[in-house]
């Protein structure tokens, strides 16, 4: 047999004529000969009888240690033994290994059946460990203190019934009674809803916050960006104010003036609840009773920022809120110390919306569309990401050009935005779009601009004038992912999607076909490599966003689906949230259950879990930088 090994002198020293050696590859036959190419190669320092047939594993190696002493190494460790820190009745339940087993059997197994076994009896203790830690971890926060039992039934919650102007879905009544219901109990509540673009989460949140009010309390609704802040604040004001319950807006625009008499108000317990962004985060705005916390797109903000709004008050109840579709397979790895609801249904028949995918070259068809928009007089977004360094300039002999020199423009990064991550570089690479867009593009249409560097005051005065159709085209970053309410819009240009999750594009889409006429999609790619274009074109097959987060979580890693990585999907070394999907589910109720019988994991056959799962928790924080 003949072995070709590219890129690998050193073999050269270690192989020597006349030396056995081992060799593991596809073999193919070739001009006459069988060959392998790149083969895994190892010198034999026996007869290499034993070799035949084996199954080796391959461990990651450094410096000068050999696959060989690698494999001696870990078999001497597997010698010593270890403490299995599974009760029996769950290793019985579920015919798991021991863990000693499942060690040497996923390091040395003889066959790829047992291999698998071991791999599923260590990634069920995976899951289960990362469960009780996160669920020890939420019961923490009530601990020595005495939460609020709210009333669910009172004035406020019958007359926001009454005063919503639609009929709630199916799914929005049972999100409703859940969150109620974890309101009632007497111990702090943390629950997540999880909805779809468009699926009404912020109603639902409003009848959290008339039990508030109803059990003498007061609530904080958080946002991200003070774009959406004004707009839970301009679409629920009004039906909480018909509800009985007083409502008011503080960001970081807002006047001193007015910012000193919310600040009273709240803190003297006149205002009900307190729609803001991270304004509210500061000392001197304090609640006179908080009772109940909603954090909307509760990714956007960081772990410290969750908390100091959750130690406004004595214990209050949790709840917070996504438009990120989060499959439950990894919701429940992610956020096991949070109950869940989800959305997925639209409360009303929305127009319908089409999505396509361009590249750089076809891009004219995407203005075409949105010229076309314009003379209807409809309105049209463009969004650009401009995170980070702009894509170089176009070669300019592109036709010469080969497809591996065209997918060295390709970024991987993910434009995630927050309203002060824009440098200034990137704010004037955001006007120069504008300004190329209205002088070539759309000369006869108004062209405005809204990023995250912009005042508030000048954001504010966009937007309304966008709403109000004194702008046609509004450029914009992703400062306009969530919140942003205009109907009229029909139409959406993407610049370099390939930039872009796909959820992070799905959350974009849904800012257009939000009324009675029918909205398009443009996406376009500044590659055209293959793997770029075939995620991309997810987007035109279908307009589900737990599908397309379904699709996504088998094409990158968990943590990134959220756009950071989570310290929990961190550990899970040998879980894949898709594939996984029934050991989580298993592990999350065997949790559970063991919390709510033994809370701190003081009987004796829990003794060793919670010493496995302080070990894990120590990980974590390392992992994190806590």
């Amino acid at each position: 047999m003949i072995l070709t090994a590219f890129r690998q002198p050193w073999l050269g020293d270690q192989l020597k004529p006349g030396m056995a050696a081992a060799v593991s590859g596809k073999v193919e036959f070739d001009y006459g000969y069988k060959r392998m190419t790149n083969p895994y190669i190892e010198a034999l320092e026996g007869g290499g009888e034993d070799f035949h047939g084996m199954i080796l594993p391959v461990h990651p190696l450094t410096g000068a240690i050999k696959a060989g002493m690698m494999r001696r190494l870990v078999l001497n460790a597997l010698v010593a033994g270890v403490i299995d820190p599974l009760p029996l009745p769950l290793r019985t339940k579920y015919r798991l290994m021991s863990r000693n087993q499942a060690l040497s059997c996923i390091h040395f197994p003889h066959s790829m059946e047992e291999q698998a076994q071991a791999r599923r009896r260590l990634a069920y203790e995976e899951v289960l460990l990362l469960q009780l830690m996160l669920m020890q971890d939420g019961d923490a926060r009530s601990n020595g203190k005495q939460p609020v039992a709210h009333v669910i039934d009172g004035a406020r919650v019958k007359a926001l019934r009454d005063a919503v102007p639609f009929e709630l879905t199916g799914e929005q009544v049972k999100a409703r009674d859940d969150i109620l219901a974890h309101m009632a109990a007497p111990k702090a509540a943390n629950h997540m809803l999880l909805g779809d673009v468009g699926t009404g989460k912020t109603i639902v949140a409003a009848f959290a916050l008339a039990s508030a009010a109803d059990s003498n309390g007061q609530a904080f609704f958080m946002a991200p960006t003070e774009i959406l802040a004004r707009q839970h604040f301009a679409s629920l004001g009004p039906i909480l104010e018909k509800s009985g319950v007083r409502s008011a807006v503080l960001t970081g625009s807002t006047p001193s003036d007015e910012k000193k008499s919310i600040v009273a108000g709240f803190g003297d317990g006149i205002i009900d609840v307190l729609f803001g962004t991270h304004a509210l985060l500061e000392p001197d705005v304090q609640a006179r009773n908080c009772t109940l916390a909603v954090i909307d797109e509760q990714q956007r903000f960081g772990v410290e920022q969750r908390a100091a709004l959750l130690e406004k008050g004595t214990c209050p109840d949790a709840l917070f809120l996504t438009a990120t579709p989060i499959p439950r397979t990894l919701a429940l790895a992610l956020f096991g110390n949070l109950t869940l609801s989800y959305l997925k249904e639209r409360p009303r028949a929305t127009a319908p919306r089409k999505t396509f995918l361009h590249t750089f070259n076809d891009k004219g068809e995407a203005y075409d569309a949105a010229r076309a928009a314009c003379a209807r007089g409809e309105q049209v977004y463009v969004v650009c990401p401009l995170v980070g360094e702009k894509r170089p300039e176009e070669p300019k002999n592109k036709k010469n050009k080969g497809l591996e020199e065209e997918e060295a423009y390709e970024f991987d990064s993910i434009a995630i935005e927050d309203e002060s991550d824009m440098t200034g570089a990137n704010a004037r690479a955001a006007e120069d779009e504008a300004a190329f867009l209205q002088a070539k593009v759309f000369p006869d249409y108004r062209v405005g601009l809204v990023h995250g560097k912009l005042p508030a005051a000048k954001k504010q005065e966009v937007m309304a004038d966008f709403r109000s159709g004194e702008i046609d085209v509004l450029v914009a970053t992703t400062v306009i992912e969530v919140g942003v309410d205009v109907p009229n819009a029909t139409v959406m240009i993407v610049e370099d999607a390939d930039r872009f999750g796909l959820s992070q594009l799905h959350q974009l889409r849904g800012r257009v076909g939000r009324g009675e006429l029918p909205g398009e999609v443009h996406l376009v790619s500044g590659t055209r490599k293959e793997s770029a274009l075939e995620r991309l074109s997810a987007m035109e097959r279908t307009d589900d966003g737990f599908e397309l987060a379904s699709y996504d979580l088998s094409l990158r890693r968990e943590g990134d689906i959220l756009g950071n990585r989570q310290h929990g999907a961190s550990l899970l070394k040998l879980v894949n949230i898709v594939r996984d999907g029934a050991i989580i589910e298993a592990a999350h109720d065997d949790a559970a259950a063991i919390i709510a019988d033994d809370p701190l994991l003081e009987s004796s056959q829990y003794r060793p879990l919670a010493r496995e799962a302080r070990v894990v928790y120590r990980h974590a924080e390392e992992l994190s930088g806590g």
